[in-house]
C-alpha cells in the first residue's frame, strides 16, 4: 500500500511538471507575486514584527509563572476577567494576524484555557485602534464603529463558543497536562516582570507604528518619534536583562524563542507564498483576477457577504493594509455589508496563520475556529448591509 501511494505521488508530481502552464502570463505573474509578497513580508515583518513577538513568546514560556497564566486565563479562571482582558488586548498590541501567533502559542502552551486563548488570538489583530480610526476616516464613521463593536463582540463570543464546543477535550487537556499551580516560586518581584514585558511590548508596538493618514495630531507626533521611543525601550530592556537575569535564565529564554521560531516561521512563509500566488499583493493580481473578486462582493446578498468573509479569511493583510484594499473594492461596487464582513474576518485570519494555528491546537479546532469567524462575519455583514444602505 505504501509503495502504491509513492507511485501515485510520483505520477502526480510528474503530471504537474508536464502540464505546468509556464507560457501563461497570468501564471507567471502569480509566481512573481508570490515571490514578491514573501520578499516584502521578510523585509517588513520578520525583523520588526515576528522577531520581537518570538522573544515575547519565549519569555512568556520561561519567565511568566504557570500559576499566573492559569489564574487569569486558565479553565477555572474568572470568565469575566479572562475574556475581558483577552478581548481588549488588540487595543494595546496593534499587531497583525501573524505576529499574534507566537504570543497565542505561548499562553496556550503555558496553561491558558482554549476560550480565552482564542479570544486573545482573534482580538490581537482585530481590535487595532489605529486601523479602526483609519477605517472610520476613510471608509466612513458607520463602518468604523461597526468594526470596533463587532471585533470586541466576536472575540468574546467565538472564545466562549470554542470553550463550550471543546469543553470535554479541554477538561481532558487540563487533567493530562502539567498545569498544576503548586510549588511555583517567583524568581523576581512582579513589578520587575511587568517592566520587562512592557519594554518588549513597547519595542514591538513603536517599531511597527504605521504612518497616519494625516500629518498632524497625536498619532503623527508618535510616528515622528517612533524610533526614539523604540530606542529608549530597547536600551531599558538591555539594562534589565543585564541586571536582573541569570545566565541560565537567558539560555532558557533563547532556547524557547528558537523553538517558537522553528515551529511558526516556516509555516508562515509557506502560507505567504501561497497567498501571494492566489491573490497577489496590494494593488496587484495573483492567479485569481481582482475584477472577479470585486464582481462577487456587490450588493448585500448572502453570497456576497459569505464570499467577502472567505476571501478575507484566506488573504493575508498586514496591519492597516485592509483599509486601502477595501477602499478600492468599494469604489469598484462592493457593498457595505460585505465590506464589514471582510473587515471582521480579514485582519484576524490569513492562510499563513491558519497553518500555524493548526500546528498548535489541531485540525478540528482550527476548522471550527475559522468556520465561526466566517459564519459570524457573514451574518454580521448581512445585518449591517440591511441597516446601513
Amino acid at each position: 500500500m505504501k509503495e502504491f501511494k509513492k507511485i501515485i505521488y510520483i505520477l502526480a508530481g510528474f503530471l504537474a511538471c508536464f502540464y505546468l502552464p509556464v507560457e501563461n502570463l497570468r501564471f507567471n505573474n502569480a509566481i512573481f507575486e508570490a515571490l514578491a509578497l514573501v520578499k516584502w513580508y521578510a523585509r517588513e515583518h520578520v525583523l520588526l514584527c515576528l522577531v520581537p513577538a518570538f522573544f515575547i513568546a519565549g519569555a512568556i514560556s520561561v519567565f511568566v509563572s504557570q500559576a499566573s497564566v492559569i489564574k487569569y486565563f486558565g479553565a477555572k479562571a474568572n470568565k469575566f476577567l479572562s475574556y475581558t482582558v483577552a478581548s481588549v488586548s488588540g487595543t494595546v498590541l496593534a499587531i497583525c494576524s501573524c505576529t499574534v501567533l507566537p504570543l497565542f502559542t505561548g499562553i496556550y502552551k503555558r496553561g491558558s484555557g482554549l476560550g480565552p486563548a482564542i479570544a486573545f488570538l482573534y482580538s490581537g489583530p482585530a481590535i487595532n485602534v489605529l486601523a479602526i480610526i483609519l477605517t472610520a476616516r476613510i471608509l466612513g464613521f458607520e463602518l468604523g464603529v461597526a468594526r470596533a463593536g463587532g471585533a470586541i463582540a466576536f472575540s468574546i463570543i467565538i472564545g466562549l463558543l470554542m470553550h463550550f464546543i471543546f469543553l470535554k477535550e479541554e477538561r481532558q487537556r487540563q487533567n493530562d497536562g502539567d498545569f498544576s499551580v503548586g510549588n511555583i516560586e517567583e524568581t523576581r518581584p512582579l513589578w520587575k516582570t511587568m517592566l520587562y514585558f512592557s519594554a518588549m511590548v513597547a519595542v514591538l508596538i513603536f517599531a511597527n507604528w504605521a504612518k497616519p493618514s494625516q500629518e498632524t495630531g497625536v498619532w503623527a507626533l508618535i510616528y515622528s518619534y517612533k524610533w526614539h521611543i523604540t530606542a529608549v525601550a530597547l536600551i531599558s530592556l538591555v539594562y534589565m536583562i543585564v541586571k536582573w537575569f541569570k545566565k541560565q535564565e537567558l539560555k532558557d529564554w533563547t532556547s524557547s524563542t528558537w523553538t517558537f521560531a522553528l515551529q511558526i516561521l516556516p509555516l508562515l512563509l509557506a502560507g505567504v507564498l501561497i497567498s501571494g500566488f492566489l491573490l497577489g499583493r496590494v494593488g496587484q493580481e495573483g492567479i485569481i483576477p481582482s475584477a472577479f473578486v470585486a464582481s462577487l462582493v456587490g450588493g448585500n446578498s448572502f453570497y456576497a457577504n459569505f464570499f467577502a468573509s472567505v476571501v478575507g479569511a484566506f488573504m493575508y493583510f498586514a496591519t492597516l493594509t485592509e483599509v486601502p484594499i477595501l477602499q478600492g473594492l468599494i469604489g469598484a461596487g462592493m457593498g457595505k455589508g460585505p465590506a464589514l464582513a471582510l473587515l471582521l474576518s480579514g485582519p484576524s485570519l490569513s492562510l499563513p496563520s491558519m497553518l500555524v494555528i493548526r500546528s498548535v491546537i489541531g485540525t478540528k479546532k482550527t476548522i471550527v475556529y475559522v468556520s465561526l469567524v466566517i459564519v459570524m462575519s457573514t451574518i454580521t455583514g448581512m445585518i449591517f448591509g440591511t441597516i446601513v444602505k
